[in-house]
């Protein structure tokens, strides 16, 4: 019966964040990304072709896809875009969706929604799994905080490698854990068959590799603790070794043929002409040439279309993106970047549950009697979910904290069902808060009914506001799940102050601008309205020749006669922050002649409307 209920309560919880993606995903215009994803998906089915936005790996995009294929669309297979250019990616993408006779909002609309089917997926799977570990308790807290996560909620909508890159690495590490715990044929296989999926979804995910080793090296140690001896710990290891390298063939068994279709129409010496030019600044020569000479070779080409993705991520990471973070643009990152935006876009009711749940965690270690390496390393095999969550978040933060590439909080995304799992079985523990003491007098039975009884009922009661106000604060932000912020952050409407990109400004509100600009009164809009937009949208097919498109130096759109003057907070921003050390700005390029003149609106959260008299 316990068991019926949790399911139903879990289904209208994945019920209910269907209905807030698919209803916001509506006003929604494309975001940067996607500008470059769709075209790239619609191209590998409709023409088994690679050359589109290599530096992803194609399974996302291939289910955004899978709807296009019914619209019966116009694909410009003869544009310079996609005939010449290396990589046109972006070209392609504006002309296929805007420019090619398409409708542009039903191309998008529809490549979303296996996204969303996705994210739906992905929350019943990690219920399930938790549910099996944990109970149903902890499987629906978990559950509660991945349906309102304001992040979840954002990046499940649109047609980007962020869900993908979460679920591939959820799949691949929930299926090792399983294999671990039980080693059976049967895992096995279902560990290897996830590991080859996740490949598919996102380049990052070949971090798995270390990981299981570490993972397994630990096991089999963990395993022999009480009776080490060193020579069965290296025989055990080889062995586990042995299982993690047949993990590895049968997902390069899925990896390999995936790209094998990927790349059937897509000419061999072009393929090698793409990559020799791409690759032509990677560092490690040896490597690069590697790649293009097994993209040379028909039996291997497939397997190097692989490979020069995982080089094409490298090489971009290296490099850097134009940032603003607190006042300030740079190009090269902040330690700070990711655990601030954690702390400011998750839910505030969240953050404090894991503060509650991490002191109450110290508090009973504090109280244990059992302070010992023997009782650690048994916590450790008892709870080895919980042990390789922690792994893997010290391992995927590290990594972050010191890369240069700063665009986005999603780019954490994987570790948040990993954050969430932890919190909430330690959330758990703490509403519980049994004692195992007996009474042995009448005031002892006070307190031991006091904290049996009427303490959980207090912490129960806590529980239920912080869970009601991340239930409310998920409702009220809708349908700007992206730009959201938390109380700490200034909210939804000042987070631009924060950080902008993907974090608040990704393009999704042109259509709101749109809406706006429709009623304006005509004599106020007959030369126009200048646009600074940053995004996958596409002003000219909203506007037709009411959009001038503009920029800082063009200058104040009044001495063109132009009254109305819109601009991305990305753009608008970066534009006023302080450079960092090593980062060049130019002066025209700051908005100077918009001087303190405030916006009269704003086009959802993320576009800054101004009226020039």
């Amino acid at each position: 019966m316990v068991e019926k209920v949790s399911k139903q309560i879990a289904v209208i919880m994945l019920g209910t964040m269907f209905l807030l993606l698919f209803f916001s995903a509506w006003g929604d215009s494309a975001t940067m990304d996607e500008l470059a994803h769709i075209p790239a998906g619609y191209s590998y089915l409709s023409e088994q072709d690679f050359r589109i936005n290599p530096e992803h790996p194609p399974l996302i995009k291939d289910l955004s896809a899978i709807p296009l294929m019914f619209l019966n669309l116009n694909f410009p297979t003869d544009d310079p875009s996609w005939t010449v250019a290396i990589n046109g990616q972006w070209d392609l993408g504006r002309i296929f969706i805007y420019e090619s006779g398409n409708d542009a909002d039903q191309i998008i609309f529809w490549s979303r929604l296996p996204i969303m089917l996705l994210a739906i997926l992905f929350g019943w799977m990690f219920f399930k799994w938790i549910r099996g570990l944990y109970g149903d308790k902890v499987a629906l807290l978990a559950l509660f905080f991945f349906v309102s996560s304001p992040t979840f909620l954002a990046h499940s909508r649109y047609v980007t490698t962020d869900l993908a890159a979460a679920f591939g690495f959820f799949i691949g590490l929930a299926s090792f854990i399983n294999f671990i715990r039980r080693d059976t044929k049967k895992d096995l296989i279902i560990a290897g068959i996830a590991f080859g999926v996740a490949q598919l979804l996102k380049f990052s995910l070949v971090i798995l590799v270390p990981i299981y080793i570490i993972l397994g090296i630990l096991w089999v140690f963990l395993k022999n603790y009480e009776n080490f001896a060193f020579g069965k710990f290296i025989k055990e290891s080889l062995v586990i070794g042995g299982k993690i390298i047949l993990i590895g063939l049968i997902g390069l068994a899925i990896v390999w043929p995936t790209y094998v279709y990927h790349t059937w129409n897509y000419p061999m010496e072009r393929q090698v002409s793409d990559m020799s030019h791409i690759l032509n600044t990677f560092r490690v020569k040896i490597i690069s040439n590697s790649v293009i000479w097994m993209a040379s070779m028909p039996s291997l080409r497939a397997l190097g279309e692989y490979l020069f993705g995982i080089l094409m991520v490298m090489q971009r990471a290296a490099g850097g993106n134009n940032v603003f973070l607190l006042g300030e643009v740079a190009n090269k990152g902040w330690p700070i970047y990711f655990p601030l935006l954690y702390l400011l876009k998750e839910h505030l009711a969240l953050n404090i549950l894991a503060l509650i749940s991490m002191l109450f965690g110290l508090n009973n270690i504090r109280k244990s009697k059992d302070k010992n390496l023997k009782t650690f390393f048994a916590w450790l095999k008892d709870n080895f979910a919980l042990t390789t969550s922690f792994i893997f978040i010290a391992i995927y933060w590290a990594q972050a904290i010191t890369s240069p590439l700063n665009i986005g909080v999603r780019h954490v995304l994987p570790t948040f069902p990993f954050i969430y799992l932890l919190i909430s079985r330690q959330t758990i523990r703490w509403v519980k808060g049994y004692s195992l003491e007996t009474p042995s007098d009448f005031l002892g039975a006070l307190k031991s009914f006091y904290r049996n009884y009427l303490r959980p009922l207090k912490r129960g009661l806590c529980l239920i506001l912080l869970l009601s106000w991340m239930a409310i604060a998920t409702l009220i932000t809708y349908p700007h799940y992206l730009s959201y912020y938390n109380e700490l952050g200034g909210g939804t409407w000042n987070g631009y102050k924060i950080a902008v990109d993907s974090n608040y400004d990704w393009g999704q509100d042109l259509k709101r601008l749109v809406a706006f600009f429709e009623t304006v009164p005509e004599s106020e809009k007959q030369n126009g309205i200048a646009i600074d937009y940053f995004g996958g949208g596409n002003p000219h097919y909203y506007f037709g020749d009411q959009a001038k498109i503009w920029h800082s130096n063009t200058g104040s759109p009044i001495d063109h006669g132009i009254t109305w003057f819109a601009v991305s907070a990305t753009f608008f921003q970066e534009s006023r922050a302080v450079p960092v050390k090593g980062f060049i700005r130019l002066p025209e390029d700051t908005f100077s002649w918009l001087g303190d003149k405030k916006p009269v609106a704003r086009a959802g959260t993320s576009i800054f409307i101004y009226k020039f008299e």
